[in-house]
């Protein structure tokens, strides 16, 4: 079978809590409902009483309202906290310092009667308006009291303005002669700093400043070191194209080209004497070589030095030299006096122009030199500057550091010193925060709140009656319920017997017959007879086997006779024979519900004076016989020091043997008996029986190493919430069967 859900299992589980704990608090009000209606009529009676000792109550009425300041420019120093402005304003109005300003201002006035006085301050709703309420047993005085309040409160807050202003006056001043103090010797250190630094000519001005400088040497450096790299990784020849521009031609920086040269007739081919004397180039005069040097001087960068320059004009020489021969020897033979001529001149040119390399190339090298000797002064100064323009730094902002202290001191000097004054313009001024709106009215009598006092005195002595009972309920360990009795005691339990009340008080409720119609007595023992039936220890038994059961309770009136008797009953109607011993041998009482003779009985047999068939009495009712207790003994507790005699004498005659035997805890006869038995059945009386008692009988039974089969729980009210047969009477027969 499936199990249900955990949520399910803990709905109905909530669920019969919450319907039980209902009950049982309702059947606990109509058991002790006498308690809160004493507890209620108590606090009425008091209530009325003090009701009528009350005196006459006069109540008069004033308004006090929060007063708009006026605006001043720079004046209203003074001001209240505005967090929890209002409450705090109502909290002075109920202080005890008005309070008593108030009774010592109204002594002085002979004619007053004083009385206690109530006051009562509240705020009316969004405003900022006071409602203040004052009752009294004498009418002049509570309405004397009332105004005398207001006033002795607008007298308090004057006070406070005052004793607040002067000590924010002392105040001021003693910071204003401080700053005074602190003014005057920021100005001395600012002048001794200026003395000592001469701090002005530290400053920038006109753009001349240490920083400048610095930042000119630094850019020289970065210069001089740039030409330098350059000059070390260029070759002679490639800085002196540097130097003309090749690689970045500027204006006015050209090559002499070829084409420029003067071109002149050569010479023709050996044999042609005529051709060759009339075309043989003449000779540069002065006049062209002037000219010559003109063109090429004019090609010649400005920045560059003497022996570049000749340098650069011997090499242009050079080329025009070569271009020259080249031409020649087109038209010559290189043995003409014109050739060699020229190839003389180249030779001249060119030792010229090694020797104007060899000068430039020293030159360059001293420029080198010279520009490291530059770099390495540049970066002294730099140093130098760095170290002077840091501690020029420093000191500059110290300075402004002084001068800053100076201005932030004559800054608070001045706001200090105008507070003061604006003090002094409230404190002539004198606002007040709360001024009274209406004076206190004249004091007018008012009823006594007799039904509220009453209605409150009620409800208190309902709850206080409430409480009793809870409190009783909680020191109550009888269970009233089959899951009170479950929580209680470690056993199961095997039926619910309901409670039945007899006709009058005199008789006793009967047992079950054989025409019944006490249809909730009969299901409830049926029940209890099939979880007898269907339970583990009685189920493994041989059916041909008898059984002998002990049914008893922890302490007397538990209803265990009774018990007993109808569930031998229900048994024998169900077939089986049945033979009821009464082991009470003290209060037994079997035979009254059977109307059998009380002896012989079972004393007897024990006893040995007569035999257990003689004492065995049939019933009305078929296979139930009654074995009654017999005439009681002086020391019945010797008779079942040995009981197993009588069980073997018994065994095999009757299906069932009940034995209806003494409470747990009143003798020894159910303890010497019961572990000679089959089982034992403990009945627990609803609401009587005490589960510390309970609990100790079962701790006795169990030393004893007796079978318990479970508990019958007896007397359960009808409508419990665990009681479900007296519902559903309508489905019972007219004459119910076994």
């Amino acid at each position: 079978m499936e199990e249900d859900p955990p949520i399910y299992q803990a709905q109905i589980g909530f669920a019969a809590r919450f319907f039980h704990q209902l009950d049982r608090f309702k059947r606990l009000l109509l058991k002790y409902c006498w308690i809160p209606i004493l507890t209620f009529a108590l606090c009425e009676g008091g209530q009325w009483y003090m009701l009528r000792k009350v005196p006459p109550a006069f109540a008069s009425v004033g308004r006090m309202i929060v007063n708009v300041k006026l605006s001043i420019p720079d004046a209203n120093v003074y001001s209240e906290d505005v967090n929890n402005f209002l409450g705090t304003q109502i909290a002075l109005m109920e202080g005890d310092t008005v309070q008593y300003r108030v009774r010592h201002k109204l002594s002085e006035k002979p004619e007053l009667h004083p009385a206690p006085v109530h006051m009562d301050v509240t705020l009316l709703p969004k405003s900022s308006i006071f409602s203040l309420r004052a009752v009294g047993e004498d009418a002049a005085y509570t309405q004397a009291y009332l105004q005398a309040t207001m006033d002795e409160y607008v007298n308090l807050k004057r006070d406070l303005l005052e004793k607040t202003s002067a000590s924010a006056e002392s105040s001021m001043e003693a910071t204003l002669e401080d700053l005074a103090l602190e003014l005057k010797k920021s100005k001395e250190d600012v002048i001794n700093y200026q003395s000592s630094n001469k701090v002005v000519f530290l400053q920038p001005t006109g753009g001349n400043s240490a920083a400048d400088f610095l930042s000119s040497k630094t850019r020289q450096l970065a210069e001089k070191r740039s030409e330098l790299k350059t000059l070390e990784q260029l070759t002679f020849d490639q800085n002196l194209e540097r130097q003309q521009g090749i690689f970045a031609q500027g204006p006015g920086t050209q090559l002499v080209e070829p084409n420029n040269i003067p071109k002149q007739p050569l010479p023709g081919p050996p044999g042609t004497v005529s051709q060759q004397s009339s075309n043989a180039p003449p000779q540069p005069g002065p006049a062209q070589t002037q000219a010559n040097n003109d063109a090429t001087q004019k090609n010649i960068p400005p920045n560059l030095g003497e022996l570049e320059v000749a340098y650069l004009q011997a090499r242009q020489q050079l080329v025009i030299l070569n271009t020259k021969r080249d031409m020649l020897l087109k038209r010559l033979w290189p043995t003409a006096p014109a050739v060699r001529e020229v190839t003389y001149e180249i030779a001249t040119q060119e030792n010229l122009l090694k020797g104007f390399k060899e000068q430039s190339e020293a030159q360059l090298k001293d420029r080198k030199y010279i520009l490291g000797s530059e770099i390495k002064t540049l970066e002294e100064e730099v140093q130098e500057w760095e170290t002077n323009a840091l501690d020029a730094s420093k000191k500059l902002s110290a300075f402004k550091a002084l001068e800053e202290n100076q201005r932030r001191l004559q800054t608070r000097h001045d706001e200090m010193q105008a507070h003061l004054q604006t003090l002094k313009v409230d404190k002539g001024i004198g606002q007040e925060s709360v001024t009274v709106l209406e004076p206190a009215t004249m004091a007018e009598s008012i009823p006594p709140e007799k039904l509220k006092h009453l209605i409150m005195a009620g409800l208190t002595g309902l709850i206080l009656g409430i409480g009793i009972v809870l409190f009783i309920d909680r020191l109550n360990d009888r269970p009233s319920s089959s899951s009170e009795l479950e929580k209680l005691l470690p056993v199961p339990v095997l039926g619910q017997i309901p409670l039945l009340k007899a006709k009058n008080r005199r008789s006793e409720v009967p047992i079950l017959q054989l025409d019944d119609d006490r249809y909730p007595l009969i299901e409830a023992y049926r029940s209890f007879r099939s979880a007898l039936l269907y339970k583990d220890s009685a189920k493994d038994q041989p059916k041909e086997m008898s059984q002998s059961i002990v049914i008893t309770s922890a302490c007397p009136n538990d209803g265990k006779s009774m018990v007993s008797s109808n569930f031998a009953v229900t048994l024998a109607q169900a077939g089986a024979r049945v033979l009821l011993i009464d082991a009470d041998l003290r209060r037994g009482v079997l035979h009254k519900h059977f109307s059998v003779p009380a002896s012989p009985g079972l004393a007897e047999v024990l006893s040995g004076q007569c035999d257990w068939t003689v004492a065995v009495a049939q019933t009305s009712i078929p296979n139930l016989d009654v074995l009654p207790c017999g005439a009681s003994p002086r020391h019945s507790v010797n008779l079942f020091a040995n009981p197993g005699k009588f069980l073997a004498e018994i065994r095999g005659h009757y299906d069932y043997y009940l034995f209806d035997t003494a409470p747990v805890m009143v003798g020894d006869d159910v303890l010497s008996l019961a572990p000679h038995v089959d089982g034992l059945i403990m009945v627990v009386r609803s609401g009587y029986t005490s589960g510390r008692i309970a609990q100790a009988a079962l701790d006795l039974l169990r030393v004893r190493q007796v079978n318990v089969l479970g508990l019958v729980f007896n007397g359960v009210h009808p409508k419990s919430s665990d009681f479900y047969y007296y519902r559903y009477k309508e489905y019972y027969p007219q004459h119910p069967t076994a």
